[in-house]
């Protein structure tokens, strides 16, 4: 029984134009055949789990919890076998998905109180390291994440990346509008100035500032 189904035909060559038998599997799981006449091997389509990667759908959550559970990229690669380029490349590819996801669902949401910041990091170096020819390089130094919440229920309504300027307030304010009902709600920011026009362009009048 066991033989018979190991050599199940379910390909056909595309040279001899006869039906191929399995043939093993390939490095990353997929299963092989060969044609018994030519002894070309083939393998079975590819299903990538990310765009750009045929990494199983399997190693690519182990190594996405790995790494939300704070593992280092390099204790990542130890546990899941896969390169260090493609770690890098996963979460990537996953906030990018993710983002459209988030913003397919989280829409006309009623809120009564949110509540936004910024979350500090920086890419490569801190500002204040940045060299006088990298001044105006805005791929590296300080970043980051502006985040807006309904406090009554925790739920994230929009996140926005980038620096922290007008041009990035302007567009988490408007993703903020796109997320939220038009009802009339209260939203309470610390003292960053693009803050308020940013929100009276925007929101108003639905939605009272506080800060």
């Amino acid at each position: 029984m066991n033989s018979a189904e190991k050599a199940e035909i379910t390909m056909t060559c595309e040279s001899c134009e006869v039906k191929c038998q399995r043939f093993g599997k390939h490095r990353n799981g997929l299963r092989r055949f060969r044609c018994p006449q030519c002894l070309k091997t083939y393998t079975e389509a590819h299903k990538p789990a990310l765009d750009g990667s045929y990494v199983s759908l399997e190693r690519v959550v182990l190594a996405l919890r790995l790494m939300v559970e704070g593992n280092s990229l390099r204790s990542t690669e130890r546990i899941t076998g896969l390169d260090i380029n493609t770690l890098m490349k996963i979460p990537a590819k996953a906030g990018e998905k993710c983002e459209k996801l988030m913003g397919k669902l989280i829409v006309n949401v009623p809120v009564r109180d949110v509540q936004a910041d910024e979350i500090w990091a920086y890419v490569g170096k801190k500002e204040a390291h940045k060299l006088p020819a990298e001044a105006n390089d805005e791929s590296i130094g300080d970043a980051y994440c502006f985040v807006a919440m309904e406090r009554n229920t925790k739920l994230v309504l929009n996140f926005a990346l980038g620096r922290r300027s007008q041009a990035t307030t302007d567009a988490f304010i408007e993703g903020l509008r796109h997320a939220t009902a038009t009802q009339r709600f209260q939203i309470s920011t610390d003292g960053f100035q693009p803050y308020i026009s940013a929100i009276t362009t925007t929101l108003s009048p639905s939605s009272s500032l506080h800060r």
